[in-house]
Parts: C-alpha cells; sequence; structure tokens
C-alpha cells in the first residue's frame, strides 16, 4: 500500500500491446533490462531491510502520525531507488524518457497519437497507465508504436517498480522515445519519480486557471506544461496569461506551451521541444564516450 495516499497496488498488471502481440505479463526478457524488481507484494526498502513492528510490553509507543512518516519515507526511499536504475538503464541506451502526467480527459492519449503519426521517422514506445482496462494501450497500438498497458487496480499513480516491469515487457530499443502516460492525477504522480528525464504536465482550458496554484508540488516538478485545447478559449472562463504565471510562480521559468491537439494548434512547437531532448540525450552520451 502506497504511504503517500493510501492506496493499494497489488493487483499490477502489465500488457504489452503492438505489432508483436500480447506478452506474458510475468515474463522477464533475457535481454539486459532493468532487473532489481521482486515482483508485486514484496516491499523490502533499498538494502533490503526489514521494518516489521512486534508487540509486547516493552515494544515502544510511537504516534501514528510518526509512523505514516516513517512508512512514507521508506516507501518514497525504496521508489526512488528503483527509479535511479531505470534512469541508468534507459540513458545507457540512448533512450529520452518523458512522464506526462494530467488531470483525467486533458488530452495526454490524443496527443501521443498524434505525436506518434506526425514522428513516423522516431522510433516511439508507450507505456501507459490507468485503473482498469487496456484501451488506451490499443489506442497507440493502432498508431503503429508498441505500447505496455499498465493497470494499478487500486492504485492512483504509477511508481518506479511498475514502470521497470513495464519496460521490461516493452523492451524499447535503444534510441527510443518513451512516453510514460501516467494515471490521470496532478498529486501523487509529482512524488514519484520513475526515472524519466522529465515530468510534462498537460492542463486543459476546461480545468480553470488556477490549477498550477492548487497543485503546486506537480507544476513545481514539471519539465514543460502543456495547456491543451486553447481552439476552446472564446467558450470558456480562462486567463492564459494568469495560468502561465501562476506556473511560473511556483516554478520560474518553466516553458508553458499553449496547444490544441484536435486542432494541431501549437504542435509544431511541441514537436521541436521533443527534438531538443532527442539532441541532449545524444550529446550526453556523446559526452560519456558512448556511441549514439
Amino acid at each position: 500500500m502506497c504511504a503517500t495516499c493510501g492506496c493499494g497496488n497489488d493487483t499490477v498488471g502489465v500488457i504489452t500491446v503492438g505489432r508483436d502481440g500480447p506478452a506474458d505479463p510475468g515474463h522477464e526478457h533475457g535481454r539486459d533490462g532493468p532487473s532489481h524488481s521482486h515482483g508485486p507484494g514484496h516491499d523490502h526498502a533499498p538494502g533490503h531491510e526489514h521494518t516489521h513492528e512486534h508487540g509486547g510490553a516493552d515494544a515502544p509507543t510511537r504516534s501514528p502520525a510518526t509512523e505514516t512518516v516513517s512508512l512514507e519515507q521508506r516507501v518514497l526511499a525504496k521508489n526512488d531507488h528503483l527509479a535511479q536504475h531505470n534512469r541508468e538503464w534507459l540513458r545507457a541506451r540512448g533512450i529520452v524518457a518523458l512522464n506526462m502526467t494530467s488531470s483525467p480527459g486533458a488530452g495526454k492519449t490524443s496527443l501521443l497519437e498524434q505525436t506518434i503519426r506526425a514522428l513516423s521517422d522516431v522510433p516511439i514506445a508507450v507505456i501507459e497507465g490507468d485503473q482498469e482496462t487496456v484501451r488506451d494501450a490499443e489506442r497507440i497500438a493502432a498508431t503503429g508504436a508498441r505500447a505496455a498497458q499498465v493497470n494499478t487496480g487500486a492504485g492512483c499513480h504509477l511508481d518506479a517498480d511498475m514502470t521497470m516491469r513495464a519496460l521490461h515487457a516493452l523492451d524499447p530499443a535503444p534510441g527510443t522515445l518513451l512516453f510514460i502516460e501516467n494515471v490521470g492525477n496532478l498529486v501523487c504522480p509529482a512524488l514519484f519519480d520513475l526515472g524519466e528525464d522529465r515530468k510534462v504536465v498537460m492542463i486543459s482550458v476546461t480545468e480553470g486557471t488556477d490549477k498550477p496554484l492548487k497543485y503546486p508540488h506537480m507544476f513545481a516538478a514539471a519539465g514543460l506544461v502543456l495547456v491543451n485545447k486553447i481552439d476552446l478559449l472564446p467558450y470558456v472562463d480562462f486567463d492564459l496569461g494568469a495560468c502561465t504565471a501562476y506556473a511560473r510562480a511556483v516554478n520560474p521559468g518553466v516553458e508553458v506551451l499553449p496547444v490544441s491537439v484536435t486542432a494541431g494548434e501549437g504542435l509544431d512547437r511541441w514537436y521541436e521541444w521533443l527534438a531538443d531532448q532527442r539532441r541532449a540525450s545524444a550529446t550526453s552520451l556523446e559526452g560519456a564516450g558512448h556511441p549514439v
């Protein structure tokens, strides 16, 4: 169970969808994918510390608040350890990974569909996070890209272990542009590093101008903010300038891109931003002495 929000993830499932067909979620690829995953239900912190509490007359008394903070620290420490392993594995292969976050219905999946079709010369793979169904993974597969669907059950966010297991199933090729579409939620995904290069936060003009102030942790963690559905600006009460100012109040200098996925407005700037991320990754690999 997640100590941060109380959600459970004991029923997590990973399903690959794409040209190669469904894969056995329990199958571990024999190549050199991430290998620290212990599977669902194995909840040791880094270093495999056992933290069982024993009762009895001599057992120390702790307040519930102290217990909650302690457990949250252990959960996040374990997650960060696995996330760093994911990051090293991805970077060694020149894979740019973007953690796509938003409220439900902001347009992440539609954006990815358009992006895959527009960047047909770029190898793209997608990890889809939802509580149930493979609907979004099927939408991605229809574009020709491979996708792994992670069903979190009662969980409200992806974590580094789920991402690691999806990487095993997906096995993206070197040089891939990897999108990790997180569960629709602007709260817990801000705290959980997946091993990504950047978090991309998407909001839509139908959600309200003050979203960055209401969810400051998510916007503070963002490497880019996309404001979608700007074609609806004449019909909704949304101040783009104020929203941009609010985003930069919690994350000074963050780039804010207004877009309309359905109308295609602003998408060229999005594609340019993606190209910049890939160029930066290639330069980093060259500097480290790795071929690109």
